[in-house]
Parts: structure tokens; sequence; C-alpha cells
């Protein structure tokens, strides 16, 4: 064959191999339509939820025990109201001394001297026995206060709104309690003996070497009654019909203060008797 039949098959042959690569290449390749992507709001926002599909899976629930502490609550019960009883209000008051006068440690003559008042004086008024007979008073401002008898004041107000007081007697710190105290009745009459006590010389306060302090029923009244006695024995009226019981107290003075007190044995009042219609003796 000659040289140029030879060139000219392979030619041939290469453009058929063109041709047949520009076939293939026609099928594979094809001009595809733009897409257009869709947006979601899972892609603008990750942390959003997705659609559910179309068989929602549940959710899981934790139940809760509730387990109660204490005792159970109960409900509040309404309480009872108390009566409150006022608290009195007392006063203070101003008095002149009328007279010289004696102030004493306890309410009334029967109790040591303490001092003497003089006349004109300005006291300040700040206690009073129950039925405001003997009023305890100190100089104004003052903290050595005294008992004198309210005649023997002009007092600026009424003397029953200041307060009932007692005050402690000085103690005799030489001298012990009184011995052998005792007490009987008769009817209405209770008397009160006890020891002698012996003073040593120059301990005799030169007044009542004895005070008696008795509670005793008088016209249906439980009645404070101080005695001073220079007797080892005294005698007082005690009613029945309070409703409080009697009793009293003894002491002996001597010019530093008084010994211990001892409570008195006090007898029991009889009950008055009544007959079938009523009638009490």
């Amino acid at each position: 064959m000659s040289r140029g039949k030879v060139l000219s098959q392979i030619i041939w042959v290469n453009l058929l191999g063109l041709l047949i690569f520009a076939g293939a290449s026609c099928s594979r390749f094809t001009i595809a339509s733009p897409v257009i992507p869709v947006i979601t709001e899972a892609a603008v926002n990750p942390l959003s939820t997705a659609t559910p599909s179309s068989t929602p899976v549940p959710a899981k629930t934790t139940a809760i025990t509730l387990t109660p502490t204490g005792s159970p609550t109960q409900s509040p019960t309404e309480k009872p109201t108390r009566t409150l009883t006022p608290t009195p209000t007392y006063s203070i008051l101003r008095g002149r001394v009328l007279m010289d006068s004696s102030c004493n440690y306890g309410p009334g003559v029967q109790y040591l001297f303490k001092y003497l008042l003089i006349a004109g004086s300005n006291l300040e008024i700040i206690g009073r026995t129950d039925l405001g007979d003997v009023l305890l008073v100190r100089a104004i401002g003052g903290t050595n206060p005294c008992w004198v008898k309210s005649e023997r004041m002009d007092v600026k107000g009424d003397v029953m709104s200041v307060a009932p007081a007692y005050i402690p007697l000085p103690q005799s710190p030489y001298y012990g309690p009184l011995k052998g105290v005792a007490a009987n009745r008769n009817g209405s009459m209770v008397t009160v003996s006890w020891t002698p006590l012996t003073l040593r010389e120059g301990d005799d306060s030169g007044q009542y070497p004895y005070l008696i302090e008795a509670w005793v029923c008088q016209n249906g009244m439980l009645k404070f009654t101080p005695i001073g006695t220079y007797q080892t024995s005294v005698t007082i009226r005690d009613e029945p019909g309070c409703l409080e019981s009697s009793h009293a107290r003894v002491t002996a003075a001597e010019k530093h203060g008084y010994t211990q007190w001892v409570e008195v044995p006090w007898p029991v009042a009889p009950q008055p008797r009544c007959r079938d219609d009523s009638t009490c003796d």
C-alpha cells in the first residue's frame, strides 16, 4: 500500500474517534435548570425546634412525688380572748406640814420615831395606808421617807390617788425573834402572848418595846391594825364574816431596829350558828 493511502486511513480513523467522543459527551452533559435553594427556619436559627413528623414522639415526663415533712399543718384554732384588768394609775402629790410632827418608821405612833417634820415644810406624798389616814412622805426629790398622820398635812389633791405602800422596818443586828408566841380565842376576842425579850443596858429605845401588825375582821372588812405595847400580851377583836382570813405577826423593838417577825398561830373564828328558820346567831 502506498504511503499516501496509509496516511489517509489514519486521518479517517482519527476523525471517526473524534466524532464518537463528541457524541458521548453530548449524551452526558446537559444544561441543568437553575436550582433555587429552599431556606428553612432551621437554617436561619439553628436553635429553633424542627417541625415534628407526622407521627409525633411524646416527650418523656418525670413524676414528682412530694413527701410531707413534720406533722401536718392544722387549721388555727381561735384562742379565747382574755379580759385584761387595767393597771391603776397613781399620783405623787405635794403637801405642806401644818404643825411640828413626828415621822415614824411605820404608819403610826406605834412604830419607832424616825425624825421630826417642821411646820411649813413642803413634802412629796408617795404612799398611803389603805384608808389614807397615814401618809408616806419625803423631802421633794429625797430618798428617806417616813410616815405621818394625814391630818397633820395640807395635801394638794386627793390622797386616795396615791398608791398604797409599805416599806420594810429596820432590822436589829443584835437580837433574835421573840419566843413562845401563842394565841387564844374567846368568842370574838383573840389574846396574843409571847415570852419577854431582855435587852442589854443602853439598847432600850424608850418607845414601845413590842409591836403587833394584825389583819382582823371588823364590821365585815379585813382591817389592818398595828398595836404597840409595853406588855407581853395583847387582846384584839376579830369578828366572823370576812372572806379573807385574819392573821397577825409580832416583833420586838430596840434602838437599832426590830427583831425578825414571828407569825402568830391565829385561831380560826367560829362560824355563826343558824336555826331552822335560817336565822343565824
